[in-house]
């Protein structure tokens, strides 16, 4: 039972190394009016894995810090497409 249990501790550790909080910045050219950032953030809250959104419909863009071992920015885009506003990350 001890060496399971020091085997989790360590692949724990290992796992939890290879994670990242990365902050991207998405395209989001369809938010058209003051209400559209609401409805862009909380699609983008649903994903898990999210820590924090930035939307900015001057910009017409969502800066989104998430942790990479548990989502990815196809996730994140297909999350704003399936609000309605398709996106794409920023370059």
């Amino acid at each position: 039972m001890k060496k399971l249990f020091v085997a989790l501790v360590i692949a724990t550790a290992v796992g939890s190394t290879w994670a990242a909080i990365q902050t991207t910045t998405l395209s989001v050219p369809g938010m058209t009016c003051a209400a559209c950032p609401i409805t862009v953030k909380k699609a983008l809250s649903r994903v898990e894995g999210v820590s924090k959104i930035e939307v900015s419909y001057d910009k017409r863009e969502a800066v989104v810090t998430f942790d990479n071992a548990r989502t990815n920015i196809q996730k994140l885009t297909k999350a704003t497409e399936d609000a309605g506003y398709p996106s794409s990350v920023k370059h």
